[in-house]
C-alpha cells in the first residue's frame, strides 16, 4: 500500500528472526510465506522486518499486502458493507482471481501488474513488478492464510481487542459503532481460519512460535 506508516519495534524483529530460522532451514525455490491475523496485530510490521532480514541473507524477496486485493475500493467499502450486510464481510471480499494471477507471475518469474491502494486518495493503482529472480514471496493480510500454495502459514495470536488502544492512537480509521461491528465480524472469520496455520506467534510470550 502506498503512503502507509509502519511503527517497528523489538518485538517485531524478534518475531521475524524466529520465522527466519525456519525459512532458512526449509526454503525451496519460489517459497511463499503468508502472515495472517486480525486488524492492527502487527502483520505488516512482522512481514516488513522479515523481508529486511531475508535481504540481509542475500535472498531476493518481495512483500505483498492483501489489502490491495479487495474487490471493493476503500472509498466505497463501508457503504457496500452497509448495503449488503455484515455477514458479507470476510474472505470472499478479496479478489482471489487477481491473487492467483499474481501468484502465477511469481511462479513463472514474469513481469506482472499488481494492484496497489494509495491510502491518500483511496484509489487502486496498478503497479508493474518483476518477479524474475525473486526467491521468496511474503504475503500479509487478514485472510492470506487461505492461500493454499503457501509453504509457511504464520498466524498472529493477538486479537483486535488486544490492540484497541493502539488502533485508537493510530487514528487510521474512525472506531464508530459500524466499524466495531466490522472488527467483530472479521475477528470471527479470522479465528475460524486459525487451524490452517503452521506457526502461531504470540508476542506476550517473548515472541515464541508454537507448532502443532
Amino acid at each position: 500500500m502506498l503512503n502507509d506508516i509502519l511503527l517497528l519495534n523489538k518485538k517485531h524483529e524478534n518475531a521475524a528472526r524466529t520465522i527466519l530460522e525456519r525459512v532458512l532451514a526449509e526454503r525451496t525455490p519460489k517459497y511463499i510465506i503468508t502472515i495472517s491475523g486480525e486488524v492492527e496485530t502487527g502483520k505488516s510490521e512482522v512481514a516488513h522486518m522479515l523481508g529486511r532480514l531475508l535481504k540481509k541473507e542475500g535472498i531476493m524477496v518481495k512483500l505483498l499486502h492483501m489489502d490491495n486485493y479487495y474487490r471493493i475500493p476503500p472509498l466505497e467499502r463501508t457503504e457496500w458493507r452497509k448495503k449488503h450486510g455484515i455477514d458479507k464481510v470476510g474472505y470472499e471480499e478479496y479478489n482471489w482471481e487477481e491473487v492467483e494471477r499474481t501468484l502465477k507471475g511469481f511462479r513463472e518469474g514474469k513481469l506482472t501488474s499488481v494492484p496497489c491502494v494509495d491510502l491518500f486518495t483511496g484509489q487502486i493503482d496498478q503497479l508493474t513488478t518483476n518477479f524474475k529472480d525473486i526467491d521468496v514471496l511474503i504475503i500479509e493480510g487478514l485472510y492470506s492464510i487461505k492461500i493454499e500454495e503457501s509453504n509457511l502459514k504464520v498466524f498472529i495470536e493477538q486479537t483486535y481487542r488486544d490492540t484497541m488502544e493502539e488502533q485508537k492512537a493510530s487514528g487510521k480509521e474512525e472506531l464508530d459503532d459500524f466499524r466495531m461491528q466490522i472488527l467483530e465480524r472479521e475477528h470471527q472469520v479470522v479465528q475460524s481460519l486459525k487451524p490452517m496455520a503452521d506457526f502461531y506467534l504470540d508476542f506476550d510470550t517473548s515472541s515464541e512460535i508454537f507448532h502443532y
